[in-house]
């Protein structure tokens, strides 16, 4: 197993797999690496370098204490990319992924960095506010945290029903993504699974989002229970300069898994234009 050590000594676990131009991917809340494999696999056999990496606390990464924050995500990203001189790269996130690849490029540029993709991200602020009046409230979140304190494990089995769009009628319900889903989650730390709620839903990404200066494609389904569409996409979309926007229809927020070869065949059209 491949690790790196940071500045504050945490082993970050990545997998780095095929060779050619370098695909980065950030798995979203409460996953890990393994969230990307189909996407991972699909490029790699199509002759890129594709790299997957666990977040601090999440999947086979160490579980801190502290530096569960956007800010340390971004950080330790960067320091990943820096590790194995990545050059050229295309920058994927998907939901919380997504706010770690804006943060990313807002906190070290695009020197090292392509073009970029958010799937279902969480950019530009989920939280309801007075400057964001469509947002998702507070109680929402608080719930969700809640959740995780109370049981863990129950909540991530109750969670898997809307990420993948399984509670709508006439959905065809897949027990290994299920049990995939909640091995992912279980496997991550929960102090710093809770700490993490907080980055995904209350760290405003605008001017983030602002700062990316690559070619940028942003895809989210219309039908996502988890980041709504329009607090995200729609207006990610407008932030980013030329980005182009990709809207799935009926497509639920872990459109990596339900709509994977509509999304592998847009994304090597995108990495090769």
């Amino acid at each position: 197993m491949s690790f790196i050590k940071t500045q504050d000594g945490t082993n970050i676990f990545y997998k780095d797999w095929g060779s050619g131009q370098p695909v980065i991917f950030s798995h979203g809340w409460p996953l890990s690496a393994d969230a990307w494999d189909a996407q991972m696999l699909f490029l790699g056999e199509h002759g890129y370098r594709v790299i997957a990496h666990d977040r601090r606390s999440h999947g086979r990464s160490d579980q801190t204490w502290t530096g569960n924050d956007m800010d340390t995500y971004a950080d330790d990203l960067a320091a990943l990319m820096a590790a194995l001189d990545l050059k050229d790269a295309v920058m994927i996130g998907h939901s919380t992924g997504g706010g770690e690849v804006a943060h990313t490029i807002g906190r070290h540029g695009t020197g090292r960095v392509a073009k970029a993709v958010l799937v279902g991200a969480v950019p530009p602020l989920m939280l309801r506010t007075a400057g964001n009046p469509d947002g998702v409230p507070m109680q929402v979140f608080d719930d969700i945290r809640k959740g995780v304190i109370d049981n863990r494990a129950q909540f991530y089995k109750d969670l898997v029903m809307p990420f993948y769009g399984y509670n709508r009628p006439g959905a065809t319900v897949s027990e290994g993504v299920r049990d995939s889903f909640w091995l992912q989650g279980m496997l991550g730390g929960l102090k710093g699974q809770y700490d993490c709620i907080k980055q995904f839903s209350e760290v405003d990404y605008t001017e983030d989002l602002k700062k990316i200066d690559v070619p940028t494609l942003i895809v989210h389904g219309d039908d996502d229970q988890i980041v709504p569409i329009g607090t995200a996409a729609l207006l990610s979309s407008k932030i980013v300069r030329n980005a182009m926007l990709k809207i799935y229809a009926g497509a639920p927020h872990g459109l990596a898994t339900t709509h994977a070869d509509q999304l592998n065949a847009d994304l090597l059209a995108f990495i090769k234009a």
